[in-house]
């Protein structure tokens, strides 16, 4: 059903849609980060951020702007 959010954060009260929401959120009250870096020692607690992360090693721009081909 829409709007619905039946998975709530036991230590906050604060409730998701998705179970893999919840979860994610979750290791903010764990402290688990366990999206390691290959290249460093840092680490994360979501997949997106290791890789948005990891651009920084390689200095790749991965986005085009369609107005004036800038890449950033």
């Amino acid at each position: 059903h829409v709007g619905e959010r039946p998975y709530r954060c036991s230590k906050c009260e604060k409730t998701f849609s998705h179970s893999a929401t919840l979860l994610k959120h979750q290791r903010i009250h764990t402290g688990e980060r366990p999206f390691k870096c290959p290249d460093c020692e840092k680490s994360y607690n979501d997949a997106s951020t290791l890789r948005r992360h990891q651009r920084s090693h390689t200095k790749a721009k991965p986005y085009k702007c369609p107005s004036c081909g800038e890449c950033f």
